[in-house]
């Protein structure tokens, strides 16, 4: 098993910064793919951003040029840092892993970081 544990969110007036960050734990494993989704009531989980194990970057429209996702191999972790924060963007935030386990790919979830910000 892989645990992915998040941290960072909170409450931010708009226009502020948040930075969220994801580390995956476990035993004998490797990371392809991380990346960030968001959810809000009533509405399906959508892609943020995501970045591969060559670090190729994927954005969402609406983040783009506001949003920077990283990834620190060393240290398993995942970096979404959020500038220019609007209050669409409200939303908890979810990491996501795509692992090689045993000579298989897994999918983890995080438990969920609360973004809120304030107009």
């Amino acid at each position: 098993q892989v645990q992915l544990v998040e941290s960072g969110g909170g409450l931010v007036r708009a226009g502020g910064s948040l930075r969220l960050s994801c580390t995956a734990s476990g035993r004998s494993f490797i990371i392809n793919v991380m990346g960030w989704y968001r959810q809000t009531p009533g509405k399906q989980r959508e892609l943020v951003a995501a970045v591969t194990s060559g670090s190729s970057t994927n954005y969402a429209d609406s983040v783009k040029g506001r949003f920077t996702i990283s990834r620190d191999d060393a240290k398993n972790t995942v970096y979404l840092q959020m500038n220019s924060l609007k209050p669409e963007d409200t939303a908890v935030y979810f990491c996501n892993a795509n692992i090689n386990q045993r000579g298989a790919p897994w999918n983890y979830w995080g438990q969920g970081t609360q973004v809120t910000v304030s107009s």
